[in-house]
């Protein structure tokens, strides 16, 4: 079950990537994050009002730091990623360069989570980064005419992302997908509506290829690839999860040329096989007494944020 999970979240995520391209044809990041999030706000909402049984026991406390994780995950994430794509760089390099991100979680998790990251997960997650290095380069090379600082862009939204994998890691309290999903999307909403509205950005286009994209990410990348974030975070921790992350580049960047005619040579092969082994390699480094550890680790910290009312 979780093998195929991880083949479902590794394919939903990366076509948020091939639905940020599809989109940036017809309308701005701001436009296309307003109509992806406020229709999908309402229905949740809407659903959240008829079914209260799992919202009766989280607090106003609860319910904002689901929000503040909503804003870090999804608006501060999806806007650097559409952003950087706007300005012209490849769904594949934009991928590529979030592939740092389990580097990051990797390093972070053992200081501020007390999880055990043994050797092996260290072997795999450098691996994973000579991977993700390897199509890079190869991707630059190509060229996509964006100007070198729109390259810096991807790395706000990982770190975004990052903080908001620790923040819930390290909440005592645990939230129902479905009510988490609610907070988050409505979050956005909120935040991506009054950004287009501010700049005029809110009217959508009436080309047909706009609304297939909003449909292709509600349906791939929201409830697909965000869902399955949170639910094999919850299931396998922060180290296995961020290293899935290795295989969004590979994945997106020969999407990206089948769809799109982005480059793909050797060297992404190459970057492919390299990111396949380390999350192998990762998920091999996981012992028993790994887990053992990971357990009375998360149990600790649990009780200390009992402690301090968390």
């Amino acid at each position: 079950m979780n093998f195929l999970l991880s083949i479902a979240f590794v394919i939903c995520w990366s076509s948020g990537f091939i639905g940020a391209k599809l989109g940036a044809g017809s309308a701005s990041a701001i436009t296309i994050l307003m109509w992806r999030f406020l229709p999908l706000a309402v229905i949740l909402i809407v659903i959240a009002t008829v079914s209260r049984t799992s919202w009766r026991d989280l607090s106003v406390r609860d319910v904002a730091r689901q929000a503040v994780i909503g804003m870090l995950s999804q608006s501060g994430y999806l806007l650097t990623v559409y952003y950087a794509i706007q300005l012209g760089v490849s769904s594949g390099t934009t991928a590529l360069i979030d592939g740092v991100q389990p580097l990051v979680a990797g390093a972070l998790a053992g200081p501020l989570l007390r999880q055990y990251v043994s050797r092996k997960q260290w072997l795999g997650l450098c691996l994973g980064v000579s991977g993700v290095a390897i199509v890079t380069l190869a991707d630059a090379a190509a060229g996509t005419g964006a100007a070198w600082w729109a390259y810096l862009i991807p790395f706000l939204g990982m770190f975004s992302l990052v903080a908001a994998t620790f923040l819930e890691s390290r909440s005592c309290t645990r939230v129902a997908p479905a009510v988490s999903l609610t907070v988050h999307c409505a979050t956005s909403a909120v935040i991506f509506t009054a950004l287009a509205v501010g700049i005029g950005a809110g009217k959508p286009p009436a080309e047909l290829s706009f609304w297939a994209a909003i449909v292709w990410l509600v349906a791939l990348s929201t409830f697909g690839g965000y869902g399955l974030y949170w639910l094999i975070l919850r299931r396998s921790g922060v180290t296995k999860v961020n290293t899935l992350m290795f295989l969004m580049a590979p994945v997106t960047a020969v999407w990206g040329a089948l769809m799109f005619g982005e480059t793909f040579g050797p060297q992404t092969a190459l970057g492919l096989a390299v990111g396949l082994a380390a999350v192998v390699i990762v998920h091999r480094g996981d012992t028993p007494s790994t887990r053992v550890r990971g357990r009375d680790a998360d149990r600790g910290e649990a009780a200390t944020s009992a402690e301090r009312g968390a």
